[in-house]
């Protein structure tokens, strides 16, 4: 496994030398995450990058119009991040992870898998915000097949 730290050595950005790196972590409790990417903005960051969904993202788009923020999201327009994604706008990119978007894809590649398995499980956290989206797609996909949902 390539550490990112590695990857910025091996770019010539050696930690304590020549760049600094602040991280936080706000163990899920995305009530933290205004105030965390408020603080990194005080320290004059050159970068925000926020990992971890939109609630990162978001915390750092409203904590700085001007620093570049480099984010991973659910769905970047529906969130606000981007105004689109060939043209996204402002001072923030990313990734667009369509995890949300191919729950029913999954569902139906494991129902061909496994034609006879009655019953698959699925896992959602829910303090990630779209649970309830993976949620309902997941109940949809199991009605296509002809499999029963439970919550």
């Amino acid at each position: 496994m390539c550490s990112p730290l590695k990857g910025l050595s091996e770019g010539g950005l050696i930690e304590g030398e020549n760049v600094g790196i602040e991280f936080r972590w706000a163990r899920g409790a995305y009530n933290r995450l205004p105030a965390m990417a408020a603080e990194l903005v005080s320290r004059r960051v050159a970068v925000l990058v926020a990992v971890g969904g939109d609630p990162s993202a978001l915390a750092a788009k409203a904590a700085s119009s001007t620093i570049p923020i480099v984010f991973n999201s659910t769905d970047p327009i529906k969130s606000g991040l981007s105004a689109s994604l060939n043209r996204p706008g402002g001072n923030a990119t990313g990734v667009y992870i369509l995890t949300s978007d191919l729950e029913s894809k999954r569902l139906g590649l494991l129902h061909e898998l496994f034609p006879g398995v009655a019953l698959f499980g699925a896992m959602l956290n829910p303090s990630f915000p779209p649970a309830a989206q993976q949620a309902q797609q997941l109940a949809e996909a199991a009605r296509t097949v002809g499999r029963q949902s439970f919550s």
